[in-house]
């Protein structure tokens, strides 16, 4: 008997999307995972050998979740349409792991909002400025990203970020950005940002309930460490 055939008995070379249907979605690797979106190969690798490289290219699979259709085309094996296949499978992802913005969730705390966006913003490479906003329970009735990049008081202006408030008639609004480093200490812009926020928000009668600075797996409420008084 061949090593070929030793392999295939052994389940070595059993293609993910049988080993999925013999064994379940939980028992495959990333890299696995990833192939039975992509479907199928290029010229020269096999499903599974581009879905290794993509991971490589990216740095992992928490790489997925900010890599652009740009960056993915660029992947030597990947085109239009695998790009658009991962990237439509990672945003899916990050829906399902995002809580119903529905009238029922309420944020109560620091605890809370940073518990609703940790799953989605603590591997981003970019930072990203984002606000919750709430009504007069502060129950969630939307949220919106403001900016993605560096923080500065010229991205984070106070007139977009209060503009969708006022639209939507929000009592208060929460807001959340995260740092790419995984570290979140605040910065000295982080405070400064914050404050002029506050200052906007009491002339336009719209609490600034707090702000939240998301690393990973970890955070800090300005308002806690009182950069909000």
């Amino acid at each position: 008997m061949s090593v070929k055939s030793v392999e295939a008995d052994c389940g070595l070379l059993e293609p993910p999307r049988e080993r999925m249907l013999r064994y379940g979605v939980s028992v495959l690797r990333s890299d696995e995972l990833l192939a039975v979106v992509m479907q199928s190969g290029s010229r020269r690798m096999s499903v599974h050998e581009l879905a290794a490289q993509v991971l490589r290219s990216v740095d992992g699979v928490y790489g997925l979740v900010d890599v652009s259709l740009e960056e993915l085309m660029q992947i030597p094996g990947i085109g239009e349409a695998k790009a658009l296949q991962i990237a439509a499978a990672v945003e899916l992802g990050r829906r399902i792991a995002r809580k119903p913005t529905d009238s029922r969730t309420q944020i109560r705390s620091a605890n809370d909002a940073a518990e609703y966006v940790m799953d989605r913003m603590r591997h981003l490479k970019k930072e990203q400025f984002m606000t919750l906003h709430l009504d007069t329970k502060h129950r969630l009735i939307g949220e919106e990203v403001v900016s993605v990049g560096s923080l500065d008081a010229s991205i984070v202006h106070p007139r977009e970020i209060f503009k969708l408030a006022v639209k939507r008639s929000a009592s208060a609004i929460l807001c959340i950005h995260n740092h790419p480093s995984g570290d979140p200490a605040p910065s000295a812009e982080d405070i400064a940002v914050t404050r002029r926020l506050c200052e906007a928000g009491r002339l336009l009668g719209i609490d600034v309930l707090d702000h939240i600075v998301v690393g990973d797996g970890r955070f800090v409420s300005l308002k806690a460490e009182g950069y909000m008084t």
